[in-house]
């Protein structure tokens, strides 16, 4: 046999076998989407939902300085230095370290757009967030920083912490699955089918919080103390639950 006769074979033998491997990889292919296919044809899926109302026992607000003048530096110095003034007080009031957080610092140049734009002064910006558990003195924590210097005192929400949620988590979770559970059992009478088990399931909490204190509402020396109240956040829990069925 000639060496050129080897070759075609052997060529011919490869191509056989390629195409061997196709149809296999294919009909496994083909197989693995049936069987898919079988799988959704034969679930119902459902959310459930539960949420539930407490009194929040956590409160996040942001307490900035806001300062002008005609350098970047005298503008960046005088804000450092009534910060500073603000973060005494929050930690007078008894704040942590872990509870006040830097979360915005700037400085930019003061445009003036009379005629043509020329840099007029500078602005600097510091804010910090405010994190705590101790609600009853929030009051104070607004008006002493006011006090120091603070003039961007933003928006405050109100959350429930999580071990706050932690109390009635489960009951939650057995309210969401019932939700889930009921809704199922609705749909397969209808579609004359009956659940046999769960396929999967997924689980989402969320926390709701409700805002009350607005930046505008800074209080000035002469008003009286800022009354803030808690009031109720909403506490939920989602359920997403496939279900097996024949």
């Amino acid at each position: 046999m000639s060496q050129e006769n080897s070759n075609n074979k052997l060529y011919y033998l490869v191509i056989a076998l390629s195409v061997a491997l196709i149809f296999m990889a294919a009909s496994q292919y083909a197989s693995s989407q049936e069987a898919i296919q079988e799988d959704i044809e034969h679930t119902i899926h459902t959310s459930g939902y539960a949420e539930k109302r407490v009194v929040p026992d956590t409160a996040t607000m942001n307490i900035g300085v806001v300062v002008q003048a005609e350098t970047a530096d005298e503008a960046s110095n005088d804000n450092a230095a009534i910060m500073s003034d603000v973060i005494a007080e929050l930690k007078a009031i008894g704040l942590e370290d872990n509870e006040i957080q830097t979360s915005f610092v700037s400085v930019n140049p003061v445009y003036n757009y009379d005629g043509t734009r020329s840099i007029e002064g500078y602005s600097a910006s510091n804010s910090v967030q405010v994190r705590t558990t101790n609600l009853d003195n929030l009051s104070e924590i607004i008006d002493r920083s006011a006090d120091a210097g603070a003039n961007n005192i933003g928006s405050i929400s109100f959350s429930a912490s999580d071990e706050l949620q932690e109390d009635f988590r489960e009951e939650l979770i057995a309210s969401a699955v019932e939700d889930a559970s009921s809704k199922a059992t609705i749909l397969a009478e209808n579609l004359n089918v009956e659940v046999i088990g769960v396929q999967s399931s997924s689980l989402n909490d969320n926390n709701g919080p409700i805002v009350y204190y607005d930046a505008a509402e800074v209080p000035t020396e002469e008003a009286a103390s800022t009354p803030i109240q808690p009031g109720e956040s909403t506490v939920s829990i989602s359920v997403e639950v496939t279900y097996l069925i024949e």
